[in-house]
């Protein structure tokens, strides 16, 4: 028995952790079952820990070893197999400790290019740069202002930074730095790394991430030129639905520290210098304004100035420990005509990402390249479905490149901004004959870990749609959309980390939004519905704060990332954010007053009775008004319990018996308010769809209770010739419920429905993303809302787990498929952390046959559609059905 896939922390040999442990993983092959293992470890090149051997068969050990800045480990591992055999060391993995202590960064200080203050009213729109977008900027921003307090905040040029230094000898050289802003970093003018807008979003009041890179490859014996480009990133950049600009602060900076052999040669002080050049304005949502022209402006010596020093703070420096975000898949562009005559390329898939050019041009010649995610209900390009315009301070989102040509060949690719699109709109007087146009999709570095087909074509494409819907709102923190607002949603977290888990590996992305969760949490124990914050506080950002779904997601979410992984740390990191969470949701059970609770007094305490309140977001036939108000109350009792319950399970697994105890109370108290308060003695009287899927998903019915709800929710699909109308938080449960309950064939005549609403309209109509709602692109072409919204892709979880059977959790696997000759055959392939489970079924006459392939380490209970049941072990297992038989 040997071992794969070993990494640390989630990431094949990292630098610049700072985990106070690290998580040390394998795969298990060439074997059946592991009984045991053993792991060694050295620091800095001596032993440092030898656990001896094992007993145990997990997948991986917690490092629990006090490390230092700079510590350099390297481990192996070995299995023994279920007859105690011992397998050969693995390949030796390495990692390497960030600097861990505010000590490391001594001398380094944030500095930055003298500039006015972007809040400055007396700046005028064109400050120091081409006015592209500030003109534009600048004049929705007077037409809708409203109050004469409101300051306009232009658009500054980026910041190009420099050091020139002296380096006697080459040798290992790591490179520490981040950004108050977003930073590319250079070293005698190779770019180094490959990640992309670095740091990253984070709540930039609480915590400021840093990178680390190897650079020993890149430096020079003798003279060396350290270089950093600087912009607005999450900073300072445009963001949230209302359009804010300096979120965070009106001045960028960049703090660096270059060692060499662990020795201090380069930190940025104000030595450094800093000039103009040709990025002339950056905005994450608005784009960049660009002029060729002035490329050669770094290489004027007088255009170098001292750098403004900005301060030495580095309380709130920690590692970048998630993926990081990286250009990942390109697509040619085709160029085609529209009906208005507009030239526009196609580029086939909706993506978040940039588009690189390369054309031949006069100087002083301008490209400006318009990204929308369709076209309009006639065939032109359209930025319409945005909406933000009506709300932006800035007129909305723009997702614009305004490029200035230079003589000769040009070639670009943005810097620090980044678009939802599908289609470019290319306005220019040049030709565009032999000119390449590329996107490039950008998004976390993770891998795909799921596959999914069958002989239904529109099927297969909704699952692919969910993959990009996820890659194009993965870009450092799981977000709800690339155009509009951008935003780490509570809600839309929740309900999709289960699908998220399985698709791709993106624990470490869900871990560091859960950090910023836990940030911006509410004294009262309220869980921000944002997180980190892209609004300034109002309305938007705090009116529906502790929105039940959305809090909730502060418990959801840790739950469903350690029933993948394990990863006990998870729940220990954010158990304190739970347990605030639900305390606020005890007090505001017995907060009510005479005359506010109409059920059985003995369940008063237990019953939510909220007010406003996000409710069934999105549901069929409700405006977003009524979706605040649409039975509120018995959606937030049904979290009140659910959440209860899980927080019970998670405080038995810490070890805090009282408090399981006292949550496991509550929790069937609020099951029990549920049950007197929502329904007639467990029977539900309701034409809404989803006040039958949420307490069966959730367990608050009997199993009589259960199937009698089942079968009623069974009538209303069938009543609406197989339609959904279910909402936000029930529509990712629904063909799971029904299916579960014996209702196989509406629960595929819903996952088939190709009419809206249904999964599969937006396929029809040539979707390559999922949509924010149903109707997305009408009957009659009319694109509206976001046109790249992961939530309702949660129905993928259906296709894995319903369709194929896949049920994975970290201590148990069930295959447990649904079958259907509708769809002829299916098969599902799912990257567990224990290694590679497939399972698939298909017909030949009146025989279904399954054939299912577990990994090494693993074993599975089968349950077969006829109720049979099978345990299986590692290998591959073929199973028929036929007439009731089971053949092993």
């Amino acid at each position: 028995m040997r071992t794969i896939d070993c990494k640390t922390e989630y990431r094949v040999n990292p630098i610049g952790l700072d985990s106070k442990t690290q998580r040390l993983s394998w795969v298990a092959t060439e074997g059946r079952f592991q009984t045991a293992f053993q792991i060694q470890v050295k620091r800095n090149g001596h032993p440092l820990l030898d656990t001896g051997k094992v007993v145990s068969d997990r997948e991986f050990y917690l490092l629990d070893e006090k490390l230092s800045s700079r510590d350099h480990i390297s481990w192996r591992v070995r299995l023994y197999d279920e007859e105690e055999v011992c397998g050969e060391w693995s390949e030796e993995q390495t990692f390497e400790m960030g600097l861990l202590c505010e000590e490391d960064w001594q001398g380094a200080l944030w500095i930055g290019r003298e500039e006015k203050s972007a809040a400055d009213p007396s700046v005028p729109a064109e400050a120091e740069s081409g006015d592209a977008m500030n003109c534009l900027a600048k004049k929705a921003f007077f037409e809708r202002r409203k109050e004469e307090t409101e300051v306009f905040h232009p658009h500054l040029p980026a910041a190009y930074l420099r050091k020139r230094f002296a380096c006697s000898k080459r040798g290992e050289a790591r490179l520490y730095i981040s950004a108050r802003g977003v930073y590319e970093a250079s070293l005698n003018g190779k770019r180094v790394g490959r990640d992309v807008l670095t740091p990253g979003p984070a709540n930039y009041h609480f915590e400021i991430p840093y990178q680390t890179y190897d650079v020993g490859g890149l430096l020079e014996e003798g003279e060396n030129t350290l270089e950093i480009l600087l912009g607005d990133g999450w900073y300072r950049s445009t963001s949230g639905v209302d359009g804010d600009r300096n979120l965070y602060g009106d001045r960028v900076s960049a703090l660096a520290k270059l060692e060499v052999e662990k020795t201090p040669v380069v930190v940025t002080d104000a030595s450094w210098e800093a000039s103009l050049g040709a990025l002339a304005q950056n905005d994450l949502q608005q784009g960049e304004v660009y002029d060729a022209q002035k490329e050669e402006m770094p290489s004027d010596e007088r255009r170098w100035q001292p750098v403004e020093v900005l301060g030495e703070d580095h309380t709130l420096l920690q590692a970048g420990n998630a993926v990081p975000v990286r250009a990942k898949e390109s697509f040619p562009g085709k160029l085609i005509l529209t009906p208005a005559g507009e030239r526009v390329i196609d580029f086939s898939q909706n993506m978040a990402g940039v588009v690189e050019f390369r054309v031949n041009a006069h100087a002083g010649q301008a490209i400006t390249l318009l990204h929308g995610e369709t076209l309009d209900e006639n065939g032109n390009f359209t930025q319409e479905n945005f909406e933000d315009r009506k709300r932006h301070k800035e007129g909305g989102t723009y997702q614009m490149i305004h490029y200035t040509c230079k003589e000769g060949e040009n070639h670009y690719q943005p810097h620090f901004t980044v678009m939802g699109f599908r289609y470019v709109k290319v306005i220019t007087d040049l030709s565009l004959e032999g000119a390449v146009f590329t996107a490039h999709a950008v998004y976390s570095d993770m891998e795909q870990k799921a596959f999914f087909t069958s002989e239904i074509p529109l099927l297969n494409r909704l699952f692919e749609n969910a993959l990009w819907s996820l890659k194009g709102n993965f870009l450092g923190i799981p977000t709800d959309c690339p155009t509009r607002e951008r935003a780490g949603w509570t809600g839309d977290a929740g309900i999709f980390v289960k699908t998220g888990l399985g698709l791709m590996n993106c624990e470490t992305v869900f871990s560091h939004w859960l950090n910023q969760c836990r940030y911006g949490q509410f004294e009262d124990g309220r869980v921000a519905n944002i997180a980190p914050p892209n609004n300034r506080p109002g309305m938007i950002s705090q009116m529906l704060a502790g929105s039940v779904g959305w809090g909730d997601a502060c418990i959801l979410v840790p739950y469903a990332i350690y029933r993948w992984t394990g990863d006990i740390r998870i729940l220990k990191d954010h158990y304190e954010m739970m347990t605030k969470w639900y305390a606020f949701l005890e007090n505001l059970a017995k907060a009510k007053g005479e005359g506010e609770f109409h059920g059985d007094p003995e369940y008063r305490d237990y019953t939510m009775e909220t007010g406003i309140n996000y409710g069934e977001w999105c549901e069929m036939g409700t405006t977003p008004e009524q979706s605040m108000r649409n039975g509120n109350y018995d959606v937030a009792t049904a979290y009140f319990s659910y959440s209860g319950k899980l927080l019970a399970e998670i405080a038995g697994i810490l070890q805090k018996e009282e408090e399981a105890k006292h949550y496991r109370e509550v929790s069937e108290n609020a099951r029990s308010a549920f049950l007197s308060s929502f329904t007639d003695g467990g029977v539900i009287h309701s034409k809404r769809q989803c006040q039958y899927v949420r307490p069966i998903a959730f367990g608050l019915l009997s199993e009589e209770q259960t199937k009698q709800a089942a079968a009623d929710l069974n009538v209303l699909v069938e009543e609406m010739d197989d339609h959904l109308n279910t909402g936000f938080l029930t529509t990712p449960d629904l063909c799971g419920v029904l299916a579960e309950n014996g209702f196989v064939a509406t629960a595929y005549r819903l996952l088939l429905q190709e009419e809206m609403p249904g999964w599969l309209y937006s396929v029809r109509k040539g979707a390559t993303t999922i949509w924010e709602t149903w109707d997305g692109i009408s009957k009659d072409g009319v694109p509206k809302d976001s046109l790249n919204h992961y939530a309702y892709g949660a129905i993928v979880s259906f296709l894995l787990d319903g369709v194929c059977g896949i049920h994975y959790s970290d201590r148990s696997t069930v295959i447990k498929p649904f079958v259907s000759k509708a769809l002829g055959s299916a098969s599902a392939r799912v990257m567990t952390p224990k290694g590679e489970v497939q399972s698939g079924w298909y017909f030949e006459g009146d025989r279904c046959i399954f054939f299912i392939e577990l990994p090494c380490n693993m074993q599975a209970s089968v349950w077969l559609p006829n109720g049979q049941r099978e345990t299986i072990g590692p290998g591959k297992t073929r199973l028929e059905i036929t007439g009731g038989n089971l053949t092993l």
